[in-house]
């Protein structure tokens, strides 16, 4: 009596076929995986670019009140106050990035803030861009 099984060539053939879809099948799917994957890439590489994009425009790009910083700069106006004052912050956040060419000096002891020095006249609390261009002739 024989303990081994003779397979018939049919069923081998089958069998055969049948490794061969289910790899064709793995195949396929990890086809599928990596073009999905490759999707991902594609679509972070293109966020990516766009938030450096916007980053790098908003860092190069000028303020929108250089010219007029500057100039009230030239004029000699300069402004005093202190960084942890609300008043202060307030006068800066109205240059926004163009606060980087005003005359500043951080200053204790005041007895408002911020206070501006135009010409010789001392100017206290926030001062509108209308008050600041008519005291200095610069135009905002």
């Amino acid at each position: 009596m024989s303990y081994f099984y003779k397979k018939n060539p049919d069923d081998i053939k089958k069998s055969a076929e049948e490794h061969k879809l289910r790899e064709e099948k793995f195949e396929a799917e990890k086809e599928k995986k990596n073009k999905k994957k490759n999707k991902f890439i594609i679509i972070a590489a293109i966020v990516l670019i766009l938030i450096g994009s916007g980053i790098t425009y908003a860092i190069l790009n000028p303020g929108k009140y250089d010219a007029f910083a500057k100039c009230l700069t030239e004029k000699g106006a300069k402004m005093y106050g202190e960084d942890w004052c609300q008043y202060t912050q307030g006068q800066k956040r109205m240059f926004g990035k163009s606060f980087k060419y005003i005359d500043y000096e951080i200053k204790t002891g005041l007895k408002l803030r911020p206070t501006w020095v135009i010409n010789g006249e001392t100017y206290e609390k926030v001062q509108s861009f209308e008050a600041l261009s008519e005291l200095t002739g610069c135009k905002y």
